[in-house]
């Protein structure tokens, strides 16, 4: 059965939110090409059947993107597209001891790998505020700490958490799928993680406290976060962009010593200790 393949150049920012969509949309398989700068290759295959264009027009608007580069398409014959699609991706260094390391590939001999394959759910490490938040937690470290990733996503941050020697780690977040995938993953890496809906997380502090979210919604979460961080208990936010972190951290000052401390592409990283 012959295919499309669309590839299109888009900011790093909206990449992953726009290949998402483009699955929710009825792509076969989407990829993100390129690390490093502050644009990608965003490709995705497509049934013959669709027309592109629109299926990208109604891709961007769920993703909140701006209208995309016109895309390159072109027709394809049927080929071993498993195969072909797991080859876009690698091992991904997040940090000097974390790995993110698709399910095919063996891990590397030295370092900790989490396990976890592309596009499966909300997180794989390729986005540079995961990185930001992955580098930060390898760097404090967590062994025998108590961590709450709340957002958690793919359970990503949750799984690195554990992996460095977390005494216990709680994720929450709202979405079921999300949930469930933070559980899938967990197992798949040997490692024990708590997922929560919001309203179900047991009651208690944390040592440290991580949330890669967005803005507006941290902003939101200022409140509820402080009381689930201990007395000088660390905390990580991620999903801000520079220009929003002056506003972010205002939220938190009031309880938290909080600055940026990293930041990359354009996003950037608060770390706090709570007062």
């Amino acid at each position: 059965m012959p295919w499309l393949e669309l590839t299109l150049d888009i900011e790093a920012a909206l990449a992953e939110d726009l290949s998402d969509a483009l699955l929710a949309e009825g792509a076969q398989s989407v990829w993100i090409g390129g690390t490093e700068g502050e644009h990608r290759v965003l490709g995705a295959l497509l049934p013959a059947s669709v027309d592109p264009r629109a299926l990208l027009a109604r891709a961007s608007a769920a993703a909140g993107a701006p209208r995309a580069a016109e895309p390159r398409v072109r027709r394809v014959e049927d080929r071993d597209w498993v195969r072909e699609t797991q080859s876009q991706f690698e091992p991904i260094r997040v940090a000097d001891r974390l790995w993110v390391v698709p399910t095919w590939h063996e891990p590397p001999a030295e370092g900790i790998a989490i396990r976890l394959d592309p596009g499966l759910a909300f997180g794989t490490g390729s986005h540079p505020t995961t990185r930001l938040v992955l580098a930060w937690v390898a760097a404090l470290g967590t062994a025998g700490r108590r961590v709450l990733d709340y957002g958690c996503g793919s359970g990503i941050l949750a799984i690195a958490a554990a992996k460095l020697g977390a005494a216990r780690v709680d994720a929450v977040d709202i979405d079921p799928e999300a949930l469930a995938a933070t559980s899938t993953n967990a197992r798949a890496n040997g490692i024990e993680v708590h997922a929560f809906e919001p309203e179900r997380l047991p009651p208690g502090a944390y040592d440290i406290v991580v949330a890669n979210i967005l803005a507006q919604p941290l902003i939101v979460l200022a409140p509820l976060l402080a009381a689930r961080t201990r007395a000088r208990g660390r905390l990580a936010l991620a999903g801000i962009l520079a220009e929003q972190a002056a506003d972010v951290a205002g939220a938190y000052e009031a309880d938290f010593d909080i600055h940026v401390s990293a930041h990359g592409e354009g996003w950037v990283l608060l770390e706090g200790t709570r007062r």
